[in-house]
């Protein structure tokens, strides 16, 4: 009897801990079909066979289905808030900061946070964590080296500054590197770091269930600072923050009540 989609979830939740039901399902299926079929398998059984024998073809799996999309100041309009009203309130109010940068993928959104940082702080007393479930990209983010088109919506005077060519790529400055620590996390499974005064969770809840994204939003409240700050995704305002504990702040920027 061949497998049905739920019997694929239970064996991939068995294998590797990662619970497909906690994303949209009709997004994830057509996804995970579409792979199986590209790479010549003939269903969810030959192809979890597949994934238990070679590593490198479960790892290429596990990177595929986290969905790993990142650039540097993505929605540039929203770091200038960040910039010019959250991190000035935050950096009164509390000197250094603990910050996280939750889903950080191959770690532009942390490094972004860095080069903004560097405009209030010396790099010395920037600590940022970064936390992304798929190895691969936080390989790639360890490594801090990008293509052209990933810097495009750096402002000039900082790809000056902070990045140097390299076998026609971009190597970011070791001294941005060094401010950030890349670490594995799940949200649905891992315990979240605490007392966090910003936290950067932004572009990955749109790929959650609603039951998902309400144990996780609970999680993020939970990690804030008092008058903490968490700031979303462009396309992930918060419905009703308050039954989460937020208050709005300005767009895509909540406190924590």
């Amino acid at each position: 009897m061949s497998w049905t989609y739920e019997d694929f979830k239970k064996a991939i939740l068995d294998l590797t801990g990662i619970d497909l039901s906690s994303y949209k399902e009709k997004q994830m299926k057509r996804r995970i079909d579409s792979l199986i079929s590209r790479s010549g398998y003939d269903g969810y059984q030959t192809y979890y066979r597949a994934l238990v024998e070679d590593k490198e073809k479960l790892d290429r799996f596990l990177n595929y289905i986290t969905i790993n999309v990142s650039e540097f100041f993505r929605n540039p309009g929203q770091w200038t808030i960040l910039e010019k009203e959250i991190l000035p309130d935050l950096l009164k109010k509390h000197g250094n900061l603990k910050i996280w940068s939750a889903a950080c993928s191959s770690g532009e959104e942390p490094y972004s946070l860095v080069m903004l940082l560097a405009k209030f702080l010396p790099l010395e007393r920037i600590r940022i964590l970064a936390t992304d479930i798929d190895r691969e990209a936080l390989d790639k983010a360890r490594k801090g080296i990008y293509d052209a088109r990933s810097l495009q919506s750096i402002p000039q005077e900082l790809v000056h500054r902070y990045f140097k060519p390299f076998n026609g790529l971009f190597a970011i400055d070791p001294q941005i590197k060094a401010c950030v620590e890349f670490r594995r996390h799940d949200l649905l499974n891992d315990p979240f770091p605490g007392n966090c005064h910003l936290i950067l969770c932004r572009n990955v809840m749109i790929y959650f269930t609603e039951e998902a994204k309400v144990k996780i939003y609970k999680k993020l409240h939970e990690a804030l600072y008092p008058d903490g700050v968490l700031f979303v995704g462009s396309t992930e305002q918060i419905i009703i923050p308050h039954m989460y504990g937020f208050q709005p702040l300005k767009p895509f920027f909540y406190k924590k009540m």
